[in-house]
């Protein structure tokens, strides 16, 4: 059983991250985002590593926020590359998308 308390959906979703790496060194890169809840997101495909409790900044299309490292996965692991987001209650979310519509209709398939 899932413990999140929010829905998820699978995406695959280009967004552009930028902000300091784990060496306090300054980036900008594009990702994926392959999972989203109202206020969180799962992206891959991350080349600089990142550590939690630090901020970054998403953008997807016309819409950025910043968000809070929750989790990175380690150098060698089947996780390396992804980070877990949490969005900032300050922050309006940058998903367009009905997640409970989409939540229903996933199950369905």
């Amino acid at each position: 059983m899932d413990r999140r308390r929010k829905r998820r959906v699978s995406a695959q979703l280009p967004v552009r991250v930028w902000g300091m790496d784990a060496k306090a060194q300054p980036f900008t890169q594009t990702a994926m985002v392959n999972n989203i809840s109202r206020n969180g997101a799962r992206v891959e495909g991350m080349l600089r590593m990142l550590k939690p409790g630090e901020f970054i900044h998403l953008q997807f299309g016309e819409d950025q926020a910043q968000y809070r490292v929750v989790w990175a996965g380690k150098v060698g692991t089947a996780r390396e590359g992804e980070i877990g987001l949490e969005g900032l209650a300050s922050e309006a979310p940058i998903w367009n998308v009905n997640l409970v519509h989409c939540s229903e209709f996933a199950g369905k398939g």
